[in-house]
């Protein structure tokens, strides 16, 4: 597993976590186990990917903590940041998109 920063990787994923954070951490390791194999990919489609192995039932919310960790800690992170923002509708955008978030006009 290509973590750019283990200490911090270890610190963010261990611990106390409450149900909703471990299974977060959960989907978001085996994503990352999904992307360490994979050439060419779609960062929604490993997520979905991950959470049907592992059937967590994830949230649009969770998902997009799922892709902020990968792309934080994982050697491809901005690769798979740029993927899930396409997908997510803005792949120009800075962060990662969260879909849970609406924006009314």
């Amino acid at each position: 597993m290509p973590i750019k920063n283990t200490k911090d990787w270890e610190k963010a994923t261990s611990g106390k976590l409450n149900p909703y954070a471990k299974a977060i951490v959960r989907v978001a390791k085996k994503v990352i186990e999904l992307l360490d194999k994979a050439t060419d990919f779609d960062a929604d489609d490993l997520i979905l990917k991950a959470n049907k192995e592992l059937k967590e039932g994830i949230t649009g919310n969770m998902a997009g903590m799922i892709a902020l960790l990968v792309s934080k800690y994982h050697s491809r992170g901005e690769e798979f940041r740029k993927s899930w923002n396409k997908y997510n509708g803005n792949e120009n955008a800075k962060g990662v998109i969260n879909p849970a978030i609406m924006t009314i006009k």
